[in-house]
């Protein structure tokens, strides 16, 4: 079952332009694939010199886990408590910008560990065949 943006923004603080993910292409417990198609957008909120970097792969890895958070919550019963953003792990980006891909960046993540106070994803995000971007991220909840 496909989650649509509008869904999204109801289980993310992220809003507007700032919620980068258009699509949760499907989820369980454990792992969710989304669908973004705003990367090439001028007006993208993370674009600067007219360009949109690599390097801004972790916050859509970050967002993935937000939304995969709030899914799970929600499926409970519940509501995912905000988060933090605290460490970047083994990230490894293998493009210098976004931007210029046509298409769909598709977005893998995987939660490692999750507590009361924290979890860990492993992401990885592709453009069709090609690996852009891969590493963990750690969010410390609640902060």
């Amino acid at each position: 079952m496909i989650v649509a943006r509008a869904e999204i923004e109801t289980l993310i603080p992220h809003k507007h332009g700032m919620c980068l993910w258009d699509e949760v292409l499907e989820w369980d417990a454990q792992r969710i694939r989304l669908r973004a198609l705003n990367h090439r957008g001028p007006a993208h909120p993370l674009r600067s010199d007219g360009q949109l970097r690599a390097l801004h792969l972790c916050e859509y890895g970050a967002q993935a886990m937000a939304v995969h958070g709030g899914l799970v919550a929600r499926e409970r019963g519940g509501v995912a408590p905000q988060g933090m953003l605290v460490a970047l792990r083994d990230v490894r980006l293998h493009a210098t910008r976004i931007d210029t891909f046509a298409g769909a960046l598709v977005c893998g993540a995987e939660c490692l560990a999750a507590s009361a106070t924290s979890q860990q994803y492993a992401f990885r995000i592709h453009h069709a065949d090609a690996l852009l971007a891969e590493g963990r991220a750690t969010v410390m909840l609640g902060a």
